[in-house]
């Protein structure tokens, strides 16, 4: 699982000795595990005999491996110490929180975490990833971004973590490499077949309307899963960027992802005396007490089940993608 980057600055031997004392912290590598042989070892990473027998030399003084003569070099007993992680998401939010409190709950007292934020910014998760490199043994990063992100450059920054070491977190992306953890929902499917699941309710209404604001960086799939369901269906599909343009229209459904947005459409429709799941339907992003509270109709992921679900493929060493629950929550604003 050892991986050495050629444009890593530190030293090859110092990226030798952190990439197999990680690997021992994680459990990758266990007690009595044989290590490539330092002729091997130079072959498979292109690397100088002498800079790993360096390598192996350091280890051996630390205690992290011994040298059988004759047979090779192989792990000793080292007290594992508590696993490290970044966590990096792209805001601070209380869906975000439901995430973090699950994922580091799951932990327990297993993992040590740290926290930051990218604000959808590609080039602040360069300078996060560059000023962390080596320091821990798995970065959780959650990938949404400006809309209009260079996808090579995202790419290119995403691969530039090992892919043992690497996390995907709320969406996956595609690269060209296995071996990574992702849990993940899928925006365009999700929306899709929750909104195919109540058709008996959508049904009644002719027009389905969300409103997208544009500077708020939500996924472009969300809109996709929707107009392919209103093509199917043969419903009106519309967009609109602020909550201001709308103008209600009976038998139409008008989807918002923001709470802020929720709570002004709800102050519009009050203020035309229309009826909540009679003359329109309402359908909201993510759950909240206040929804329910409020009886509207919600599609949502799991949010404290994708972090538990994170934790235990960490964990159990488990680099898997995994697709994260989804369900419309049915109720009398549809």
């Amino acid at each position: 699982m050892l991986f050495i980057d050629p444009k890593d600055k530190l030293p090859k031997v110092t990226q030798i000795v952190q990439g197999i004392v990680r690997d021992i912290e994680k459990g990758l590598l266990k007690k009595n595990d044989r290590l490539l042989s330092i002729t091997d070892f130079s072959k498979k990473h292109k690397i100088a005999r002498d800079t790993v027998e360096r390598a192996y030399k350091k280890l051996k003084e630390e205690g992290y491996i011994i040298s059988v003569p004759g047979k090779g070099n192989y792990i000793d007993e080292v007290e594992r110490s508590n696993i490290k992680i970044l966590m990096i998401l792209n805001k601070l939010s209380s869906y975000k929180k439901d995430v973090y409190e699950s994922f580091i709950k799951t932990l327990g007292r297993k993992a040590k975490v740290d926290l930051q934020v990218h604000h959808y910014d590609p080039k602040m998760l360069k300078e996060i990833l560059d000023g962390a490199r080596g320091k821990y043994h798995y970065y959780v990063i959650m990938p949404h971004f400006f809309q209009h992100v260079d996808k090579k450059e995202l790419s290119d920054i995403l691969r530039s973590v090992p892919a043992h070491e690497l996390v995907l977190l709320d969406k996956n992306v595609s690269l060209d490499f296995d071996g990574y953890i992702a849990v993940y929902q899928d925006f365009r499917k999700d929306i899709y077949d929750a909104l195919r699941s109540a058709s008996d309710l959508v049904d009644k209404y002719s027009s389905i309307t969300i409103l997208f604001p544009e500077h708020r960086n939500h996924p472009a799939e969300i809109t996709d899963g929707i107009r392919q369901f209103c093509q199917e269906y043969n419903k009106h599909f519309s967009i609109v960027s602020d909550v201001g343009e709308i103008e209600l229209v009976k038998r139409h459904i008008y989807i918002t992802l923001t709470d802020s947005d929720l709570a002004s459409l709800i102050k519009s429709v009050r203020a035309e005396s229309l009826s909540i799941g009679e003359d329109i339907g309402i359908i909201s992003f993510n759950e909240t007490a206040l929804k329910e509270l409020l009886d509207i109709t919600v599609i949502t992921t799991d949010f404290a089940a994708m972090g538990k679900t994170t934790a235990r493929l960490i964990l159990n060493k488990e680099f898997a993608q995994v697709h994260n629950p989804f369900k419309i929550i049915k109720r009398q604003s549809l």
